[in-house]
């Protein structure tokens, strides 16, 4: 009879997302910016058009997705390609309800956070949790990816309302989010802000923060930005990611041997 994971068996080894640290943040933040201008990089550049481009990139979401889904456990390059995706749908998101359907900034952040707060009293109700520490079961990891897009197309939204609508600027919003982030943190840290309510307005911030500094990196000198193009954007920050990414594969297989031995001899 085969031997079977007994129940003492820490469970953090089948999470499905990474541990939340420093670096995390950066890749996180990095893969909003990609998301902002790889996005103006295939519609623009390459010439798919926004239409072309959000096809493309559903289809490539859909696929990464699901090799994440049936994963048994957190694998870093898999885990970041849907992430990386993931912003740059939740960019064309709202790009075509802006662009092709003429809704409204203002509609779509609104729409956006509705429907992000449903999905975590939908969560919250099924689960009696929100936290991305115990993201073990199918159940689970569907509310994760749904909240993840919400959080991208919503950041997306806010970021383009605040920068363009309200013409503040793309340097001044990535200042005001960035801004927030900070107090978010040191509401964390010093004021004891509950860790998960935390995660999630960070995440939700990092989204808009990104997408200003993309903006800014990207857009041309007379409209505010430097005018580096989407095209060194893109690739600049697509070689930090992965090579942050090869540095968590590193860690992660360290870990997975570190952890075999206890593993060996709980089922023996």
């Amino acid at each position: 009879m085969p031997a079977t994971r007994p129940a003492s068996t820490p469970v953090v080894l089948l999470n499905k997302v990474p541990e939340v640290f420093l670096l995390f943040w950066v890749v996180k933040i990095l893969s909003t910016t990609v998301g902002e201008t790889a996005a103006d990089f295939l519609a623009s550049n390459v010439g798919l058009g926004l239409t072309g481009t959000s096809l493309l990139m559903a289809g490539l979401t859909v696929a990464a997705l699901a090799l994440q889904l049936r994963a048994r456990r957190y694998v870093p390059a898999t885990y970041w390609t849907v992430v990386v995706l993931i912003s740059v749908m939740g960019t064309l998101i709202t790009d075509n309800l802006v662009d092709n359907l003429g809704v409204s900034l203002w509609t779509t952040t609104s729409v956006f956070s509705v429907a992000l707060a449903m999905v975590f009293a939908a969560w919250f109700r099924v689960e009696r949790t929100l936290s991305i520490h115990t993201i073990l079961t199918s159940r689970r990891e569907a509310f994760y990816w749904s909240a993840i897009l919400l959080t991208f197309a919503l950041g997306t939204s806010a970021g383009d309302l605040v920068g363009e609508r309200l013409a503040l600027g793309y340097l001044p919003s990535a200042g005001l989010f960035g801004l927030l982030i900070a107090l978010v943190t040191l509401a964390h840290v010093k004021g004891g802000l509950d860790a998960v309510l935390a995660f999630w307005a960070a995440y939700i911030l990092t989204r808009p923060f990104g997408a200003s500094i993309g903006d800014y990196l990207t857009q041309a000198p007379a409209d505010g930005g430097l005018g580096l193009g989407a095209n060194v954007t893109s690739g600049v920050f697509l070689v930090v990611i992965v090579a942050a990414v090869s540095w968590f594969t590193v860690q992660q297989r360290r870990a997975d041997l570190a952890a075999a031995p206890a593993y060996e001899t709980a089922v023996a």
